[in-house]
């Protein structure tokens, strides 16, 4: 029928056998590929990077982030705003403060915060960025396994590359000389590491390094038709046919974009087959990060994605060529868009293995925005100083979904995930609880008159004996109130900006709780979640309602 897709089931055996082979495999590569790089870094062989770590470079790549001069003067004052989290060395070397935020070291480390000191002009401040630059090599210069990850390496590499002509003016010849030195030493390690990355999407940011770093050496560009061979097969190797990362995951599609759209010129310049395909998939990426975004403005928080900075997704997203402004099915997400709504839904489909390390157990879980306000959402991955809380994040409870027993739906075949978009229903079904509780989850939503409207049932298909007790969550928005009459079978949500959303049930019981939200700003964010409960029973059925009220 027009207007309806729809993504099905595979038989549950053959699944099954396909998964359990494809995590042995895996397994294997990281084996192989993990004692291979624990060769190459062996003191004997390192000293070979330097000895093949001769040529210079010039800074050619563009920089799209915006750069905030305040950040030069806090870091110039000892105080080191990263990753939303401020960490006052009190006139120290950052590199030399042992920090348990590992957003904040990674963002150290990477050096995104050169860009901060892009358009200054004064001598002064330039001379800080370089000698920043110069104590990291005298601390980590010689290689560490930490902070000379693949990852984070080609990062570094990027944004040294970017700002190259910032760090060499007023630089002695000796100082260009190390800093040229260390940058080609760890060039020279993505080429020999990158390709024995056990996280694919390592090996990803090694070969978009590599590309900028062919790119930017000086006389001598030859091999930068095969590097851009190689990354465009990478990529389509780990996007699905939609553009969107294997990890499901809107941060790690945030920070490939980052660095991606520092390369697609040098795409544009080869006029190649392969360089046409990379900047089409490069394209293709920026329209699913822009359909992965809420009404709000910030992406749903699924799969390890949390509050990203928003100043770096506006950046980003500026430069897609077009929005997919539209209801539609993507990478096993459903997307509801009406009037100023949207609604996005997993079907939980679980990635790949070696994709699947940030993966969250959010079948049928929703986020829901209307206008510049979210009013449904998840609790978010953990914050990066509460590592030791990760598994709890990842939960089903943490997410606005239904579980049973507040226990995780088990991994399963492929979940259905269908969309009528002409009548804005999108329907979701997970068969995790089949084996224990004896029913799959059906969870079917319609978003109705402009947006103003949001429709749900949850129903129960019986597979054997049905048992347990299902919980329907609904973790509100921070700052959204809850407002309730005693004994009315009625909730009123205000919003912050005011608005009041009403919401009704049918078939359950009903409580409030407490709940969070992850911030990269104040941390874990106070909130309140809404919870229905039911006996699981053969064809039982929760439905429930949120309207916008007439003001």
């Amino acid at each position: 029928m027009t207007g309806k897709q729809a993504a099905t089931q595979a038989p549950a055996a053959a699944d099954n056998r396909t998964t359990a082979m494809a995590r042995l495999g895996h397994g294997l590569r990281r084996f192989a590929y993990g004692l291979a790089d624990a060769v190459v870094t062996l003191p004997v062989l390192r000293w070979t990077w330097r000895g093949l770590a001769d040529d210079a470079f010039a800074g050619d790549l563009p920089e799209l982030r915006p750069a905030d001069r305040e950040a030069v003067r806090d870091m110039m004052a000892g105080r080191y705003l990263l990753a939303s989290k401020l960490i006052e060395t009190g006139g120290g070397s950052p590199f030399a403060i042992d920090v348990e935020h590992m957003d904040w070291w990674l963002n150290l480390h990477g050096f995104s915060w050169l860009r901060h000191f892009r358009d200054v002009r004064d001598t002064g401040e330039r001379h800080f960025a370089r000698t920043l630059v110069l104590d990291w090599i005298g601390r980590e210069g010689g290689f560490a396994s930490d902070s000379w990850a693949p990852m984070v390496t080609a990062q570094r590499v990027l944004n040294w590359l970017r700002h190259l002509p910032l760090l060499l003016d007023g630089a002695t010849p000796d100082q260009a000389k190390t800093i040229q030195r260390v940058l080609g030493a760890q060039i020279q390690s993505l080429k020999l590491r990158g390709r024995l990355a056990t996280n694919p999407a390592d090996t990803l940011f090694a070969a978009i390094a590599l590309l900028g770093a062919e790119f930017c050496e000086q006389g001598d560009r030859t091999d930068v038709p095969g590097r851009i061979a190689r990354l465009n097969a990478l990529l389509a190797r780990q996007l699905d046919s939609d553009g969107l990362h294997l990890s499901r995951s809107a941060k790690v599609q945030l920070q490939l974009l980052v660095e991606l759209v520092s390369v697609r010129r040098i795409a544009s310049l080869d006029k190649s087959e392969a360089g046409n395909e990379l900047m089409a998939q490069i394209d293709r990426m920026h329209d699913c990060l822009d359909a992965l975004t809420l009404s709000s403005g910030e992406p749903g928080y699924f799969n390890g994605t949390g509050h990203l900075p928003h100043d770096v997704l506006i950046a980003i997203q500026a430069n897609a060529a077009g929005r997919r402004r539209r209801s539609m099915l993507l990478g096993g997400y459903g997307i509801l868009r009406d009037g100023d709504a949207v609604v996005i839904a997993d079907s939980g489909l679980i990635p790949p293995p070696g994709f699947d390390q940030d993966a969250h157990a959010s079948a049928l879980a929703i986020e829901f925005s209307h206008g510049s306000e979210l009013i449904l959402g998840s609790c978010g991955p953990a914050p990066a100083d509460l590592r030791a809380s990760q598994a709890l994040f990842r939960q089903g409870v943490a997410h606005s979904a239904p579980t049973i027993d507040a226990e995780d739906a088990a991994t399963a075949p492929i979940p259905t995930i269908g969309l009528d978009s002409a009548d804005q229903l999108l329907w979701l079904t997970t068969q995790g609880y089949a084996k224990r509780f004896g029913v799959d989850i059906e969870r079917r939503i319609t978003l109705l008159s402009g947006g103003t409207t949001l429709v749900g049932q949850d129903r129960l298909i019986p597979h054997g004996t049905p048992s347990g007790l299902l919980a329907v969550r609904f973790h509100l928005a921070p700052g959204v109130m809850v407002r309730r009459n005693r004994g009315e079978a009625i909730v009123r949500l205000v919003l912050p900006n005011g608005a009041v959303w009403s919401f009704l049930w049918e078939g359950a019981s009903f409580r409030e709780e407490e709940s969070v939200r992850q911030s990269a700003y104040v941390g874990l964010h106070k909130t309140r979640q809404l919870v229905l409960e039911a006996d699981v029973t053969a064809n039982g059925e929760i439905a429930w309602i949120f309207t916008r009220e007439q003001q």
